[in-house]
């Protein structure tokens, strides 16, 4: 089967956007991701894929944690920053949910501790424990076929 026929077919379920965050030797990284979904009510857990060659691996390996910030409509500039879309000097604060960095502003960040993680093809799936949640009244960013959208609401 062809790479390219896969990845275009993979576009075609839209998803939300996150920024995925972590605490490694005393810096924040980060990084996009629409590889996020719920796993268990009780416990409370969440898995997240990235992939084998993406810099935050080993860094949410060895800090045991990480957060999910589900991106609101007003921050793709958020997601192209940590996607390696736009490079320069780019200064962004963080917050911190249950001792981990977020991003404020995201429709929801969600604190977890890494509890296993699974090696699968090309990237490693990790299981997060929730530790804490914050949710706030926005609207979401989406991605479709390699862009980007805002939901409208349909009356």
């Amino acid at each position: 089967m062809d790479d390219r026929l896969f990845r275009d077919t993979m576009g075609k379920f839209s998803t939300g956007v996150t920024v995925i965050t972590t605490k490694h030797d005393g810096k924040v990284h980060g990084m996009t991701a629409n590889a996020f979904m719920s796993v268990s009510l009780n416990p409370k857990l969440v898995v997240i894929s990235i992939g084998e060659n993406a810099r935050c691996l080993n860094k949410i390996r060895e800090s045991g944690q990480f957060g999910v910030n589900i991106l609101a409509e007003d921050q793709q500039e958020h997601s192209m920053i940590f996607a390696g879309q736009k490079k320069g000097e780019i200064d962004i604060e963080f917050g911190t949910l249950a001792g981990v960095p977020v991003l404020p502003g995201a429709l929801a960040q969600i604190s977890c501790e890494v509890v296993s993680s699974y090696v699968e093809g090309d990237h490693t799936l990790f299981i997060g424990k929730v530790q804490d949640i914050l949710l706030e009244e926005k609207e979401p960013l989406l991605f479709y076929s390699g862009k980007y959208y805002s939901l409208q609401t349909v009356v």
